[in-house]
């Protein structure tokens, strides 16, 4: 689900997912400059680096970043770029994408006794393959350059 926990039908990414794909995008810019300490992130992107410290270890356990302790320790993504997607990484903070509760991915429909003759599931069906899919075509590779694509396609 994308959204708060607690209200299991809303559809918002959290400050967790927002953080957590800034925190990502900014080790795909340094991709190849070895660990990157959460200090120099939390500097980067102006956030917290004790909330980094938290996303960073859903993250670890996603398989999405390593670790490496000790001096000149920090963090660095578990394999390329071009491997992760927004959709893996909005997945391992905020869970699985679902607009409604009965579109939840790789789940069957859970306490809707509408569901055999809902009018409005497909609204939430497409809804969310249309989000995930968006997610899941757009990599850490892409968007840690999406600024300079920008400007220079406006340069152009």
């Amino acid at each position: 689900m994308i959204g708060n926990p607690l209200q299991a039908t809303a559809f918002h990414v959290s400050t967790r997912g927002e953080y957590g794909m800034r925190l990502m995008v900014d080790l795909a810019r340094r991709w190849g400059q070895g660990s990157i300490s959460l200090r120099a992130v939390a500097e980067q992107e102006d956030l917290p680096e004790a909330y980094l410290e938290q996303l960073v270890a859903v993250l670890r356990r996603a398989g999405l970043v390593t670790g490496k302790r000790g001096a000149g320790g920090g963090y660095m993504l578990s394999r390329d770029p071009a491997g992760i997607t927004a959709g893996d990484v909005v997945r391992a903070l905020e869970g699985p994408i679902e607009p409604q509760i009965c579109t939840a991915e790789g789940q069957p429909v859970v306490n809707c006794v509408h569901e055999p003759s809902c009018g409005t599931r497909q609204v939430w069906v497409k809804l969310q393959a249309t989000i995930a899919g968006a997610l899941d075509k757009m990599t850490l590779a892409e968007l840690a350059t999406w600024p300079e694509t920008r400007r220079a396609r406006a340069g152009s």
